[in-house]
Protein backbone atom coordinates (compact mmCIF):
# COMPACT_ATOMS: atom_id res chain seq x y z
CA UNK A 1 0.00 0.00 0.00
CA UNK A 2 1.35 3.39 -0.80
CA UNK A 3 1.03 6.30 1.77
CA UNK A 4 0.93 9.92 0.87
CA UNK A 5 3.97 12.03 2.22
CA UNK A 6 3.41 13.80 4.90
CA UNK A 7 6.77 15.31 5.38
CA UNK A 8 7.86 17.24 2.38
CA UNK A 9 9.75 20.53 3.38
CA UNK A 10 8.47 23.51 0.64
CA UNK A 11 8.16 27.10 0.38
CA UNK A 12 11.00 27.58 2.81
CA UNK A 13 13.84 30.10 2.50
CA UNK A 14 17.28 28.16 2.38
CA UNK A 15 20.07 29.59 4.66
CA UNK A 16 21.28 32.99 4.31
CA UNK A 17 24.44 32.17 4.68
CA UNK A 18 27.34 32.55 3.70
CA UNK A 19 26.97 35.99 2.16
CA UNK A 20 29.21 39.14 2.37
CA UNK A 21 28.36 41.34 5.20
CA UNK A 22 30.58 43.73 3.51
CA UNK A 23 28.22 43.98 0.12
CA UNK A 24 26.46 46.81 1.68
CA UNK A 25 26.30 49.73 -0.20
CA UNK A 26 25.84 52.42 2.14
CA UNK A 27 28.55 51.13 4.30
CA UNK A 28 31.32 51.03 0.99
CA UNK A 29 29.85 54.17 -0.39
CA UNK A 30 30.43 56.07 2.97
CA UNK A 31 34.06 54.18 3.58
CA UNK A 32 35.32 55.50 0.17
CA UNK A 33 33.65 59.47 0.81
CA UNK A 34 34.78 59.70 4.60
CA UNK A 35 38.25 59.08 3.56
CA UNK A 36 38.94 55.28 4.18
CA UNK A 37 39.20 53.90 0.39
CA UNK A 38 42.79 52.34 1.44
CA UNK A 39 40.76 49.40 4.11
CA UNK A 40 38.21 48.57 1.53
CA UNK A 41 39.66 44.97 0.92
CA UNK A 42 40.41 44.23 4.73
CA UNK A 43 36.34 45.71 4.86
CA UNK A 44 35.87 43.01 2.59
CA UNK A 45 38.00 40.22 3.78
CA UNK A 46 36.42 40.53 7.14
CA UNK A 47 32.64 40.78 5.64
CA UNK A 48 33.55 37.68 3.88
CA UNK A 49 34.16 35.82 7.47
CA UNK A 50 31.66 37.66 9.41
CA UNK A 51 28.54 36.14 6.71
CA UNK A 52 30.62 32.34 6.97
CA UNK A 53 28.57 29.13 8.49
CA UNK A 54 31.53 29.21 10.66
CA UNK A 55 31.64 32.52 12.38
CA UNK A 56 27.83 32.82 12.16
CA UNK A 57 28.01 29.53 14.52
CA UNK A 58 30.79 30.83 16.65
CA UNK A 59 28.01 33.97 17.52
CA UNK A 60 24.61 31.42 17.71
CA UNK A 61 26.84 29.28 20.44
CA UNK A 62 28.18 31.79 22.47
CA UNK A 63 24.75 33.64 22.33
CA UNK A 64 23.17 29.97 23.48
CA UNK A 65 25.90 28.95 25.79
CA UNK A 66 26.42 32.05 28.15
CA UNK A 67 29.53 32.71 30.35
CA UNK A 68 29.85 31.03 33.84
CA UNK A 69 30.89 32.66 36.89
CA UNK A 70 32.81 31.13 39.58
CA UNK A 71 33.57 33.11 42.53
CA UNK A 72 35.76 30.26 44.34
CA UNK A 73 37.78 26.96 43.90
CA UNK A 74 37.19 23.54 44.87
CA UNK A 75 38.98 24.55 47.98
CA UNK A 76 37.33 27.39 49.01
CA UNK A 77 40.07 30.27 47.40
CA UNK A 78 38.19 33.52 46.25
CA UNK A 79 39.09 33.12 42.23
CA UNK A 80 36.24 35.34 40.58
CA UNK A 81 36.82 33.82 37.38
CA UNK A 82 34.37 34.08 34.70
CA UNK A 83 34.36 30.85 32.05
CA UNK A 84 33.22 31.34 28.43
CA UNK A 85 32.28 28.81 25.90
CA UNK A 86 35.45 28.40 23.21
CA UNK A 87 33.74 30.45 20.34
CA UNK A 88 33.75 33.35 22.65
CA UNK A 89 37.24 33.67 22.27
CA UNK A 90 37.27 33.02 18.34
CA UNK A 91 35.09 35.75 18.32
CA UNK A 92 37.97 38.16 20.32
CA UNK A 93 40.74 37.19 18.70
CA UNK A 94 39.03 38.24 15.44
CA UNK A 95 38.61 41.40 16.09
CA UNK A 96 41.70 42.08 18.14
CA UNK A 97 43.62 41.24 15.38
CA UNK A 98 41.59 43.03 12.65
CA UNK A 99 42.04 46.18 15.12
CA UNK A 100 38.50 46.88 15.99
CA UNK A 101 39.84 47.20 19.84
CA UNK A 102 42.79 50.00 19.16
CA UNK A 103 43.95 50.40 15.21
CA UNK A 104 43.13 54.34 14.83
CA UNK A 105 45.07 54.74 17.84
CA UNK A 106 48.30 52.03 17.19
CA UNK A 107 47.91 53.45 13.55
CA UNK A 108 46.06 57.26 13.21
CA UNK A 109 46.34 57.86 9.40
CA UNK A 110 43.70 59.52 7.70
CA UNK A 111 40.32 57.44 7.48
CA UNK A 112 42.01 55.26 10.34
CA UNK A 113 38.51 55.74 12.37
CA UNK A 114 36.29 55.29 9.44
CA UNK A 115 38.15 52.12 8.64
CA UNK A 116 37.11 50.82 12.43
CA UNK A 117 33.75 51.98 12.14
CA UNK A 118 33.50 49.77 8.85
CA UNK A 119 35.03 46.48 10.24
CA UNK A 120 33.35 47.28 13.66
CA UNK A 121 29.91 47.16 11.57
CA UNK A 122 30.88 43.88 9.68
CA UNK A 123 32.60 42.10 12.33
CA UNK A 124 29.20 42.79 14.31
CA UNK A 125 27.39 40.48 11.69
CA UNK A 126 28.11 37.64 13.78
CA UNK A 127 27.62 38.43 17.69
CA UNK A 128 26.80 41.53 19.47
CA UNK A 129 28.02 40.63 23.28
CA UNK A 130 31.88 40.08 22.33
CA UNK A 131 31.83 43.68 20.68
CA UNK A 132 31.63 44.85 23.96
CA UNK A 133 35.02 44.58 25.70
CA UNK A 134 36.13 45.43 22.80
CA UNK A 135 34.76 48.65 22.26
CA UNK A 136 35.68 49.51 25.74
CA UNK A 137 39.06 48.80 24.82
CA UNK A 138 38.82 51.42 21.82
CA UNK A 139 37.72 53.98 23.84
CA UNK A 140 39.80 53.56 27.27
CA UNK A 141 43.03 54.61 25.26
CA UNK A 142 42.14 58.32 24.75
CA UNK A 143 41.01 58.63 28.80
CA UNK A 144 44.62 57.17 29.77
CA UNK A 145 46.47 59.73 28.76
CA UNK A 146 45.22 61.58 31.05
CA UNK A 147 48.05 60.15 32.85
CA UNK A 148 51.22 59.90 30.96
CA UNK A 149 52.76 56.84 32.82
CA UNK A 150 49.73 54.56 33.14
CA UNK A 151 49.78 55.58 28.99
CA UNK A 152 52.96 54.53 28.97
CA UNK A 153 53.00 51.11 30.68
CA UNK A 154 49.62 50.04 29.38
CA UNK A 155 48.60 51.44 26.25
CA UNK A 156 50.69 49.80 24.05
CA UNK A 157 49.68 46.76 25.16
CA UNK A 158 46.14 47.83 24.74
CA UNK A 159 46.35 48.76 21.38
CA UNK A 160 48.45 45.49 20.56
CA UNK A 161 46.72 42.77 17.87
CA UNK A 162 47.28 40.34 20.17
CA UNK A 163 44.12 38.43 22.18
CA UNK A 164 45.76 37.24 25.15
CA UNK A 165 43.14 35.72 27.53
CA UNK A 166 44.13 35.08 31.26
CA UNK A 167 44.68 36.27 34.79
CA UNK A 168 48.18 37.32 34.79
CA UNK A 169 50.07 40.71 35.84
CA UNK A 170 49.53 42.64 32.53
CA UNK A 171 53.26 43.59 31.68
CA UNK A 172 53.21 39.73 31.43
CA UNK A 173 50.99 39.43 28.30
CA UNK A 174 51.37 40.19 24.78
CA UNK A 175 47.75 42.34 24.46
CA UNK A 176 45.23 43.71 27.47
CA UNK A 177 41.59 44.43 27.05
CA UNK A 178 40.14 47.17 29.14
CA UNK A 179 36.48 47.52 30.72
CA UNK A 180 34.96 51.05 32.54
CA UNK A 181 32.63 50.17 35.58
CA UNK A 182 30.56 53.54 36.57
CA UNK A 183 27.31 52.81 37.20
CA UNK A 184 25.80 51.99 41.11
CA UNK A 185 22.54 50.68 41.96
CA UNK A 186 21.96 53.98 44.10
CA UNK A 187 22.94 56.56 40.97
CA UNK A 188 22.49 55.10 37.82
CA UNK A 189 23.50 57.65 34.77
CA UNK A 190 23.78 60.20 38.01
CA UNK A 191 27.24 59.22 38.74
CA UNK A 192 27.85 61.93 40.65
CA UNK A 193 25.72 60.53 43.17
CA UNK A 194 28.09 57.16 43.45
CA UNK A 195 29.67 56.16 46.81
CA UNK A 196 32.32 54.70 46.26
CA UNK A 197 35.01 55.91 48.02
CA UNK A 198 38.96 56.40 47.19
CA UNK A 199 41.37 56.96 50.02
CA UNK A 200 45.30 57.85 48.65
CA UNK A 201 48.22 56.01 50.33
CA UNK A 202 51.71 56.92 50.90
CA UNK A 203 53.24 54.98 47.42
CA UNK A 204 51.01 57.32 45.26
CA UNK A 205 48.21 54.77 44.85
CA UNK A 206 44.39 54.77 46.40
CA UNK A 207 42.54 52.35 48.21
CA UNK A 208 39.04 51.87 46.52
CA UNK A 209 36.12 50.68 48.41
CA UNK A 210 32.08 50.58 46.88
CA UNK A 211 30.37 48.41 44.69
CA UNK A 212 29.19 48.62 41.43
CA UNK A 213 26.02 47.33 39.90
CA UNK A 214 26.59 47.51 36.17
CA UNK A 215 30.41 46.07 35.41
CA UNK A 216 30.57 44.14 32.18
CA UNK A 217 33.44 42.11 30.71
CA UNK A 218 34.89 41.38 34.20
CA UNK A 219 37.33 39.22 32.94
CA UNK A 220 39.07 43.04 31.15
CA UNK A 221 42.85 42.86 32.03
CA UNK A 222 42.27 46.67 33.63
CA UNK A 223 39.27 48.95 35.00
CA UNK A 224 38.51 52.61 34.59
CA UNK A 225 36.67 53.65 37.34
CA UNK A 226 34.81 55.86 39.04
CA UNK A 227 35.22 57.07 43.18
CA UNK A 228 34.95 59.73 45.22
CA UNK A 229 37.72 61.65 46.83
CA UNK A 230 37.79 64.48 48.97
CA UNK A 231 37.40 66.83 45.85
CA UNK A 232 34.74 64.80 44.17
CA UNK A 233 34.55 62.47 41.51
CA UNK A 234 38.09 61.12 40.29
CA UNK A 235 38.53 58.45 37.37
CA UNK A 236 40.89 55.59 38.46
CA UNK A 237 43.02 52.65 36.78
CA UNK A 238 42.44 49.41 38.60
CA UNK A 239 44.60 46.33 37.04
CA UNK A 240 43.15 42.78 37.93
CA UNK A 241 46.58 41.42 39.03
CA UNK A 242 48.83 44.25 40.07
CA UNK A 243 52.60 44.73 39.61
CA UNK A 244 53.25 42.66 42.71
CA UNK A 245 51.67 39.94 40.93
CA UNK A 246 48.80 39.39 43.46
CA UNK A 247 45.39 39.82 43.20
CA UNK A 248 43.16 42.68 43.42
CA UNK A 249 40.40 42.85 45.54
CA UNK A 250 38.01 42.73 42.88
CA UNK A 251 35.02 41.03 43.47
CA UNK A 252 32.54 39.38 41.53
CA UNK A 253 28.92 38.92 42.99
CA UNK A 254 27.44 37.84 40.66
CA UNK A 255 26.32 38.13 36.59
CA UNK A 256 23.26 39.56 35.36
CA UNK A 257 20.47 38.00 33.84
CA UNK A 258 19.66 40.35 31.05
CA UNK A 259 16.92 40.51 28.16
CA UNK A 260 19.88 40.03 25.40
CA UNK A 261 23.72 39.99 24.78
CA UNK A 262 23.87 37.00 26.39
CA UNK A 263 27.41 36.28 24.95
CA UNK A 264 28.63 39.09 27.12
CA UNK A 265 29.00 38.70 31.17
CA UNK A 266 27.67 42.00 33.01
CA UNK A 267 28.50 41.94 36.68
CA UNK A 268 27.79 43.29 39.91
CA UNK A 269 31.70 43.77 41.28
CA UNK A 270 32.68 44.36 44.98
CA UNK A 271 35.69 46.81 45.95
CA UNK A 272 37.08 45.40 48.84
CA UNK A 273 40.03 47.56 49.25
CA UNK A 274 40.93 47.34 45.82
CA UNK A 275 44.22 49.16 44.60
CA UNK A 276 43.37 51.82 42.09
CA UNK A 277 45.79 54.74 40.22
CA UNK A 278 44.41 58.30 39.37
CA UNK A 279 44.11 59.38 35.65
CA UNK A 280 43.61 62.64 35.36
CA UNK A 281 43.14 65.33 38.06
CA UNK A 282 41.20 64.32 41.70
CA UNK A 283 37.72 66.26 40.72
CA UNK A 284 37.62 65.57 37.56
CA UNK A 285 36.76 62.02 36.75
CA UNK A 286 33.84 62.63 34.91
CA UNK A 287 35.29 64.80 32.41
CA UNK A 288 38.27 61.98 32.35
CA UNK A 289 35.88 59.73 31.50
CA UNK A 290 33.39 61.46 29.08
CA UNK A 291 36.13 60.35 26.52
CA UNK A 292 35.48 57.09 27.24
CA UNK A 293 32.16 57.58 27.04
CA UNK A 294 31.89 59.60 23.92
CA UNK A 295 33.65 56.98 21.65
CA UNK A 296 31.33 54.55 22.56
CA UNK A 297 28.20 56.36 21.79
CA UNK A 298 29.31 56.15 18.59
CA UNK A 299 29.67 52.48 19.08
CA UNK A 300 26.37 52.39 20.28
CA UNK A 301 25.07 54.23 16.91
CA UNK A 302 27.38 51.57 14.83
CA UNK A 303 25.49 48.57 17.10
CA UNK A 304 22.32 49.33 15.99
CA UNK A 305 23.02 49.90 12.64
CA UNK A 306 24.13 46.74 12.34
CA UNK A 307 21.17 45.21 14.07
CA UNK A 308 18.84 46.80 11.58
CA UNK A 309 21.04 45.84 9.03
CA UNK A 310 21.18 42.65 9.52
CA UNK A 311 17.42 42.12 10.67
CA UNK A 312 16.87 44.03 7.22
CA UNK A 313 19.06 41.85 5.43
CA UNK A 314 17.28 38.52 6.56
CA UNK A 315 13.58 40.19 6.19
CA UNK A 316 14.18 40.70 2.33
CA UNK A 317 16.32 37.20 1.79
CA UNK A 318 13.43 35.66 3.40
CA UNK A 319 10.93 37.19 1.33
CA UNK A 320 12.67 36.51 -1.84
CA UNK A 321 11.93 32.68 -0.99
CA UNK A 322 8.60 32.87 0.40
CA UNK A 323 5.36 32.36 -1.74
CA UNK A 324 2.02 33.10 -0.19
CA UNK A 325 -1.62 33.96 -2.34
CA UNK A 326 0.31 32.73 -5.15
CA UNK A 327 3.08 35.23 -5.29
CA UNK A 328 6.30 35.26 -3.71
CA UNK A 329 6.44 37.82 -0.86
CA UNK A 330 8.35 40.47 -2.31
CA UNK A 331 6.43 41.03 -4.87
CA UNK A 332 3.39 41.59 -3.36
CA UNK A 333 2.84 45.71 -3.06
CA UNK A 334 2.41 45.77 0.76
CA UNK A 335 5.19 43.85 1.37
CA UNK A 336 7.11 45.90 -0.88
CA UNK A 337 6.23 48.75 1.37
CA UNK A 338 7.48 47.19 4.52
CA UNK A 339 10.52 46.23 3.13
CA UNK A 340 11.24 49.25 1.56
CA UNK A 341 10.97 51.51 4.52
CA UNK A 342 13.35 49.03 6.45
CA UNK A 343 16.10 49.67 3.75
CA UNK A 344 15.60 53.29 3.79
CA UNK A 345 15.71 53.26 7.40
CA UNK A 346 18.93 51.04 7.42
CA UNK A 347 20.47 52.94 5.28
CA UNK A 348 19.96 56.25 6.92
CA UNK A 349 21.39 54.53 9.91
CA UNK A 350 24.74 53.27 8.30
CA UNK A 351 24.95 56.44 6.29
CA UNK A 352 25.44 59.12 9.12
CA UNK A 353 27.29 56.31 10.66
CA UNK A 354 29.66 56.71 8.37
CA UNK A 355 29.48 60.43 8.45
CA UNK A 356 30.30 60.76 12.33
CA UNK A 357 33.30 58.51 11.82
CA UNK A 358 34.33 60.84 9.44
CA UNK A 359 33.77 63.53 12.04
CA UNK A 360 35.85 61.28 14.83
CA UNK A 361 38.88 61.33 12.37
CA UNK A 362 38.73 65.36 11.67
CA UNK A 363 37.69 66.64 15.16
CA UNK A 364 41.17 66.96 16.62
CA UNK A 365 41.89 69.13 13.73
CA UNK A 366 39.35 70.85 12.65
CA UNK A 367 36.98 72.78 15.06
CA UNK A 368 33.86 72.39 12.64
CA UNK A 369 33.76 68.85 12.51
CA UNK A 370 34.78 68.48 16.15
CA UNK A 371 31.52 71.12 17.06
CA UNK A 372 29.34 68.88 14.69
CA UNK A 373 30.37 65.71 16.33
CA UNK A 374 29.90 67.22 19.61
CA UNK A 375 26.11 67.94 18.61
CA UNK A 376 25.34 64.98 15.55
CA UNK A 377 26.55 62.14 17.93
CA UNK A 378 23.93 63.05 21.09
CA UNK A 379 21.54 63.68 18.13
CA UNK A 380 22.21 60.74 16.50
CA UNK A 381 23.23 58.10 19.74
CA UNK A 382 18.92 59.35 20.64
CA UNK A 383 17.53 58.24 17.15
CA UNK A 384 19.05 55.72 15.54
CA UNK A 385 19.37 53.58 19.03
CA UNK A 386 15.53 54.49 19.59
CA UNK A 387 14.61 53.04 15.80
CA UNK A 388 16.42 49.72 15.93
CA UNK A 389 14.02 47.92 18.34
CA UNK A 390 11.04 49.30 16.05
CA UNK A 391 13.00 47.99 13.00
CA UNK A 392 13.44 44.46 14.53
CA UNK A 393 10.23 43.66 15.62
CA UNK A 394 8.95 44.58 12.12
CA UNK A 395 11.50 42.68 10.32
CA UNK A 396 10.98 39.52 12.70
CA UNK A 397 7.17 39.76 11.67
CA UNK A 398 8.09 39.77 7.85
CA UNK A 399 9.09 36.36 8.59
CA UNK A 400 5.60 35.37 10.43
CA UNK A 401 5.75 32.16 13.14
CA UNK A 402 9.11 31.50 11.22
CA UNK A 403 10.54 34.77 12.90
CA UNK A 404 9.24 33.71 16.30
CA UNK A 405 10.92 30.96 16.16
CA UNK A 406 14.60 31.17 18.00
CA UNK A 407 16.48 29.31 15.17
CA UNK A 408 15.64 31.91 12.63
CA UNK A 409 17.76 34.10 14.61
CA UNK A 410 15.37 36.66 14.82
CA UNK A 411 14.36 36.92 18.31
CA UNK A 412 18.06 37.09 19.26
CA UNK A 413 18.25 40.64 17.23
CA UNK A 414 15.12 41.43 18.93
CA UNK A 415 16.11 41.08 22.23
CA UNK A 416 19.66 42.52 21.30
CA UNK A 417 17.91 45.60 19.72
CA UNK A 418 16.76 47.96 22.89
CA UNK A 419 20.72 47.77 24.58
CA UNK A 420 22.49 50.50 22.18
CA UNK A 421 19.50 52.83 23.63
CA UNK A 422 20.36 51.71 27.34
CA UNK A 423 24.13 51.72 27.27
CA UNK A 424 25.76 55.00 27.65
CA UNK A 425 22.72 56.81 28.25
CA UNK A 426 19.01 56.17 27.56
CA UNK A 427 17.09 58.16 25.13
CA UNK A 428 16.38 60.78 28.05
CA UNK A 429 20.37 61.37 28.61
CA UNK A 430 21.37 61.71 25.31
CA UNK A 431 18.44 64.08 24.70
CA UNK A 432 19.29 66.05 27.19
CA UNK A 433 22.73 65.70 26.31
CA UNK A 434 22.14 67.40 22.84
CA UNK A 435 20.73 70.83 24.58
CA UNK A 436 23.58 70.71 27.18
CA UNK A 437 25.80 70.89 24.25
CA UNK A 438 23.57 73.32 22.47
CA UNK A 439 23.44 75.67 25.70
CA UNK A 440 26.92 75.44 26.33
CA UNK A 441 28.84 75.25 23.05
CA UNK A 442 26.59 77.53 21.00
CA UNK A 443 29.31 76.45 18.10
CA UNK A 444 27.96 73.07 17.92
CA UNK A 445 24.49 75.23 16.94
CA UNK A 446 26.24 76.40 14.04
CA UNK A 447 28.42 73.35 13.05
CA UNK A 448 25.05 71.49 12.61
CA UNK A 449 23.12 73.88 10.35
CA UNK A 450 26.42 74.26 8.44
CA UNK A 451 26.29 70.26 7.61
CA UNK A 452 22.42 70.30 7.01
CA UNK A 453 22.34 73.38 4.49
CA UNK A 454 25.03 71.89 2.43
CA UNK A 455 21.70 70.09 1.03
CA UNK A 456 19.05 73.11 0.85
CA UNK A 457 17.63 73.07 -2.41
CA UNK A 458 17.47 69.69 -2.97
CA UNK A 459 13.91 68.54 -1.82
CA UNK A 460 11.40 70.77 -0.60
CA UNK A 461 10.60 68.68 2.18
CA UNK A 462 13.72 69.23 4.04
CA UNK A 463 14.38 72.71 3.11
CA UNK A 464 11.26 73.17 5.24
CA UNK A 465 11.97 70.64 7.81
CA UNK A 466 15.70 72.91 8.31
CA UNK A 467 13.66 75.64 8.83
CA UNK A 468 11.71 74.11 11.91
CA UNK A 469 14.82 72.97 13.41
CA UNK A 470 15.53 76.82 13.28
CA UNK A 471 12.08 77.77 14.80
CA UNK A 472 12.37 74.91 17.57
CA UNK A 473 15.92 76.15 18.76
CA UNK A 474 15.01 79.75 18.62
CA UNK A 475 12.14 78.79 21.48
CA UNK A 476 13.94 76.90 24.00
CA UNK A 477 11.12 77.27 26.75
CA UNK A 478 10.19 74.09 28.36
CA UNK A 479 13.26 73.10 26.36
CA UNK A 480 13.68 69.60 28.55
CA UNK A 481 9.87 68.77 28.41
CA UNK A 482 10.55 68.81 24.68
CA UNK A 483 13.78 67.36 24.52
CA UNK A 484 12.78 64.39 22.39
CA UNK A 485 11.16 65.86 19.77
CA UNK A 486 13.51 68.55 19.22
CA UNK A 487 16.29 66.33 19.19
CA UNK A 488 14.34 63.63 17.10
CA UNK A 489 13.75 66.18 14.28
CA UNK A 490 17.21 67.00 14.17
CA UNK A 491 18.26 63.98 13.88
CA UNK A 492 15.98 63.26 10.81
CA UNK A 493 16.94 66.24 9.16
CA UNK A 494 20.89 65.31 9.68
CA UNK A 495 19.89 62.10 8.01
CA UNK A 496 17.83 63.78 5.68
CA UNK A 497 20.61 65.97 4.45
CA UNK A 498 23.10 63.30 3.91
CA UNK A 499 21.45 60.63 2.08
CA UNK A 500 19.92 63.89 -0.31
CA UNK A 501 23.54 64.75 -0.76
CA UNK A 502 24.97 61.14 -0.81
CA UNK A 503 22.64 58.41 -0.57
CA UNK A 504 20.91 56.56 -3.89
CA UNK A 505 18.23 59.17 -5.34
CA UNK A 506 15.00 56.47 -4.18
CA UNK A 507 16.40 56.18 -0.87
CA UNK A 508 16.61 59.46 -0.10
CA UNK A 509 13.30 60.33 -1.53
CA UNK A 510 11.37 58.16 -0.06
CA UNK A 511 13.11 59.69 3.31
CA UNK A 512 12.33 62.84 2.63
CA UNK A 513 8.49 61.60 1.23
CA UNK A 514 7.94 60.11 4.80
CA UNK A 515 10.22 61.04 7.71
CA UNK A 516 10.13 64.97 6.92
CA UNK A 517 6.84 65.36 5.39
CA UNK A 518 2.86 64.30 7.11
CA UNK A 519 2.08 61.66 4.91
CA UNK A 520 4.26 59.55 6.92
CA UNK A 521 2.46 56.95 9.03
CA UNK A 522 3.34 55.39 12.46
CA UNK A 523 4.00 51.66 11.42
CA UNK A 524 7.21 51.28 9.29
CA UNK A 525 5.24 50.29 5.57
CA UNK A 526 3.82 53.56 5.40
CA UNK A 527 5.70 55.06 2.96
CA UNK A 528 4.20 56.93 0.17
CA UNK A 529 2.76 55.97 -2.90
CA UNK A 530 5.13 56.71 -6.25
CA UNK A 531 8.18 55.27 -4.29
CA UNK A 532 10.85 53.79 -6.54
CA UNK A 533 10.91 50.07 -4.35
CA UNK A 534 12.49 48.26 -6.81
CA UNK A 535 15.67 50.36 -6.76
CA UNK A 536 15.24 50.72 -2.81
CA UNK A 537 15.68 46.76 -2.71
CA UNK A 538 18.33 46.43 -4.89
CA UNK A 539 20.04 47.87 -1.50
CA UNK A 540 20.28 44.58 -0.45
Amino acid sequence: MNFPATHEVFNQAPDLEPYRAADDPALLEGLRREGARWAEDEVRELGALAGSPRAQDWGRLADEYPPVLHTHDRYGHRIDEVEFHPHWHDLMTVAVENGLHAAPWRDPRPGAHVARAAKFYVWGHTDAGHMCPISMTYAAIPALRHNAELAERYEPLLAAPHYDFGLREPSTKRGLIAGMSMTEKQGGSDVRANTTTATPNADGSYTIVGHKWFTSAPMSDLFLTLAQTEHGPSCFLLPRVLPDGTRNAIRIQRLKDKLGNKSNASSEIEYENAIGWLVGPEGRGINTIIEMVNMTRLDCVIGSAVNMRVATLRAVHHARHRTAFGALLVDQPLMRNVLSDLVVESDAATTIMMRLAGATDRAAGDEQEAALRRIALAVTKYWVCKRAPALTAEALECLGGNGYAEESGMPRLYRESPLMSIWEGSGNVAALDALRAMARQPDTVEAFFTEVRLAEGSDPRLDSAIARVGKELADLEDAEYRARRVVELMALVLQGAQLVRHGHPAVAEAFCRSRLDDDWGIAMGTLPTGVDTAAILERV
